[in-house]
């Protein structure tokens, strides 16, 4: 539990410092172990520049559909995303493609 609380403050660290001209500190907290829902929760101001409901991972080994499961679950209607890592590892997202792509065009055009 210690480990998957440590990427949770790091992946809002992260977003705190992506969004730190736009957000405030309390626009982006990590949820206590073992609360249900999103594992970050965001203000109305954060949800608006983070359109998506973000599950957190740190396991060594992860079923990879269970977790999307999960994440599907908690979105509550906005974009699922799967962060997760292991030890000594890179950390990665996993979204649908469809949100990907939308991404990569929204970044040509920008």
């Amino acid at each position: 539990k210690n480990k998957g609380k440590r990427l949770q403050n790091t992946v809002r660290d992260l977003l705190l410092e992506t969004f730190q001209n736009e957000l405030e500190q309390d626009d982006i907290k990590s949820t206590t172990m073992g609360e249900s829902g999103e594992d970050i929760q965001l203000s109305p101001a954060a949800r608006k520049l983070i359109p998506y409901a973000i599950e957190c991972k740190n396991q060594e080994a992860l079923s990879i559909w269970k977790c999307l499961e999960q994440a599907e679950s908690n979105s509550n209607g906005y974009e699922p995303l799967l962060i997760f890592k292991r030890n000594r590892s890179e950390t990665y997202v996993t979204m649908n493609i469809k949100e990907f792509l939308r991404l990569l065009c929204e970044s040509k055009n920008s």
